[in-house]
């Protein structure tokens, strides 16, 4: 789920050193609900009860050095190991949540989330409403999906790690949000946290993740 905000309220939220990246002039935030599944250190075994798990981000869109990534403004997430390690090792913005998704035997997905503290939720459906597609270069859509960096404040600094996956395939979707309190939490001038702008889906990609590293002059 997709919704444009405000670009002056947006970079109250945006590390020294990037640059919001903008769609026809247009700043945006995703809230994304999905499982993780199957996380692990490379070269090592997932592990039951650790390695999957649900997972609700908000993240917007920036770039550095022309370089466009992802940042995440929170990572709510059912994993005590994960939201331990990740901010203290990668400075991720991982909080504890009980994070869940359903998926029902007529392809409805259905996800709650609640954070442990402050208690910010996450609680809708989701239907899928039209034809797997892949993302159109120059499209809204490929500048949501194709990305293929992340960054994020470390130790008092910026820092990049590069991704790799398979393009998207995804569907046009129709949503129900009966709470977005996750979203509420942040000052982004957005109306109705209710109704997105942009609604997709999709079944999710193998990604692959190399280690985050100082970005050079920022």
């Amino acid at each position: 789920m997709h919704w444009k905000v405000d670009i002056e309220q947006l970079k109250t939220y945006i590390p020294e050193g990037l640059e919001i990246d903008l769609y026809n002039g247009d700043a945006y935030v995703g809230v994304i609900p999905f499982i993780m599944e199957k996380v692990r250190p490379r070269g090592l075994p997932w592990l039951p009860f650790i390695s999957t798990f649900g997972e609700f981000n908000i993240r917007t869109y920036v770039k550095k050095d022309d370089v466009p990534g992802v940042l995440f403004l929170t990572l709510d997430a059912q994993s005590m190991v994960t939201c331990f390690h990740a901010p203290r090792s990668y400075g991720l913005p991982y909080r504890y949540a009980k994070a869940k998704v359903k998926i029902g035997k007529d392809g409805k997905y259905t996800w709650f989330s609640r954070r442990k503290k402050g208690g910010e939720s996450l609680i809708g459906t989701t239907n899928s409403s039209g034809q797997l597609e892949q993302a159109r270069d120059g499209s809204i859509e490929y500048f949501l999906f194709e990305r293929y960096s992340l960054y994020t404040w470390h130790e008092g600094s910026l820092h990049r790690a590069y991704t790799h996956h398979e393009p998207w395939k995804y569907c046009v979707a129709e949503v129900q949000v009966e709470t977005n309190t996750l979203l509420e939490s942040y000052n982004l001038g957005i109306s109705s946290p209710l109704k997105p702008e942009y609604i997709h889906m999709s079944t999710g990609v193998q990604v692959q993740t190399w280690n985050i590293q100082p970005v050079e002059g920022n």
